[in-house]
């Protein structure tokens, strides 16, 4: 992909350079609460645009990622609405 996108970023409209996607590993974090849920959650980016002229403090580019977030959620039978 190389097509410009006029993006705001910090309050200002900027260019950049959609980046395409070409390998993910997308692991589940999981978290057990003291009720004895289990609640797993992971973030899927789905888009990354590179700020064109725009860099960090070490020289790498700056990104920008779309991501959304995939919740499941496992709850001990006591804590589950009765049907």
């Amino acid at each position: 992909m190389s097509n410009k996108v006029k993006i705001n970023f910090g309050g200002e409209e900027m260019e950049a350079t959609p980046v395409d996607i070409n390998q993910t590993n997308e692991y589940w974090n999981q978290y057990l609460l003291d009720d004895g849920t289990v609640v797993k959650i992971k973030l899927v980016a789905t888009k990354v645009l590179r700020v064109d002229s725009k860099y960090d403090n070490e020289g790498n580019p700056l990104y920008v990622i779309q991501s959304t977030n995939i919740t499941a959620v496992n709850s001990p039978d006591n804590l589950k609405r009765k049907a």
